[in-house]
């Protein structure tokens, strides 16, 4: 078992590098960073999440990362920020129209690692692996909370 766990860990860091590297052109040619990349992502993948603090929680970032980030595709017109209608002190974030082209793209680059990640399996493959990982982040969830034993 023990080896299973290491060898996820080593998926961890190897497809971490891979996939940064499949937004390096996209990186050089918007001058966003992938730090900034995985804000937009993010909020492009996950409409329901859409404050910084979701952002950092969910996406296991620093809140001073999201913040700058944050600040930085505001600053280029990416990102609009929006008080809350009930709460002052919550910051909505939603991809602006010219932003949302770049999000997109953003979309078919991970989409495309997520292909050829899965290359080979079936469609029954994929959706029995789906449902494994399913199980698998819900009990991982409910550890987290439980904290330690």
């Amino acid at each position: 078992m023990a080896t299973n766990y290491t060898r996820l860990l080593q998926f961890y860091k190897q497809f971490g590098k891979y996939y940064d590297r499949q937004f390096a052109a996209f990186s050089a040619r918007t001058g966003l960073s992938m730090r900034e990349i995985h804000v937009l992502l993010f909020l492009a993948n996950n409409p329901d999440y859409d404050t910084a603090r979701d952002v950092a929680e969910y996406r296991g970032l620093a809140k001073s990362q999201v913040s700058q980030a944050v600040e930085l595709l505001a600053a280029e017109g990416l990102l609009l920020r929006t008080p809350d209608n009930t709460d002052r002190r919550v910051i909505h974030l939603s991809i602006t129209p010219s932003g949302l082209p770049l999000a997109r793209e953003c979309q078919a680059i991970q989409a495309a690692c997520g292909r050829r990640l899965l290359a080979g399996l079936s469609e029954e493959q994929e959706r029995q692996l789906a449902l494994l990982l399913e199980t698998v982040l819900d009990n991982g969830a409910r550890l987290a909370e439980e904290g330690s034993v």
